[in-house]
């Protein structure tokens, strides 16, 4: 039996991420999880995604990202993270948040990077919470959670997605910054690691991103996946 389902959002251009995100969270999860890649081309593939191109979409997860209830049946609880994470952490502790009054819990960043470019050269974009849905965990079964059907996620402006108008304040639970350590903002833990570390600039699957914070131990991680792995 399943205690968790987890999607993290695929991109084909970094592949080796999710890889690394994948079995760093299995490697260190006390429980079943069940991880499943968001690939956009299957979801349009199956007729419910139909966005058109964003030119402001940094990831093919930009929006598919919010198809995590759907794709759970509306049911139970279930993670979203994006590709570009390293997990310390067991995420068995993220279960002793789930409350019922709310539709998603994440962590409530005030993330407020100079514009720029990020990653392999996309636009850095800043808005109103952002990284909030770089993490996110539903309440699949929550009504305000039901409301990202696959007609909503396509006609729905990213603003109203991202910064989860489809939710009241209230129903947006909080979650520990460590569950999201966004790498090169936040502050280092006086001990230990953080539970997830978030490479949201840039990772080292990059050439130009070698210099970042635990950068070893996801080059270490990612060569037992990839003997042949080297930096794009």
């Amino acid at each position: 039996m399943t205690d968790l389902s987890v999607y993290i959002g695929w991109d084909s251009r970094e592949d080796i991420a999710y890889q690394v995100a994948r079995q760093s969270l299995l490697d260190r999860s006390s429980i079943a999880v069940d991880v499943h890649p968001i690939k956009l081309q299957n979801l349009v593939d199956r007729g419910v995604y139909t966005r058109d191109v964003d030119p402001l979409a940094a990831t093919e997860f930009t929006y598919s990202r919010f198809f995590t209830p759907w794709l759970n049946d509306y049911k139970g609880w279930a993670l979203f993270v994006d590709c570009d994470f390293l997990f310390f952490g067991d995420v068995a502790e993220l279960l002793d948040y789930r409350d019922d009054s709310k539709a998603v819990l994440c962590v409530h960043h005030d993330y407020q990077p100079k514009e720029g470019l990020k990653m392999d050269g996309k636009v850095q974009t800043v808005y109103p919470r952002k990284n909030w849905s770089s993490c996110m965990l539903f309440n699949c079964a929550h009504p305000a959670t039901r409301k990202l059907t696959p007609e909503l996620i396509n006609a729905e402006s990213g603003a109203y997605l991202h910064r989860m108008q489809w939710a009241k304040d209230d129903e947006i639970g909080a979650l520990p910054e460590s569950w999201n350590w966004l790498e090169g903002w936040n502050e280092p833990p006086a001990k230990g690691y953080p539970n997830a570390v978030h490479y949201t600039n840039g990772g080292p699957w990059f050439k130009n991103w070698q210099d970042v914070a635990y950068a070893d131990a996801w080059l270490e991680r990612a060569k037992k996946i990839d003997p042949n792995f080297t930096p794009i």
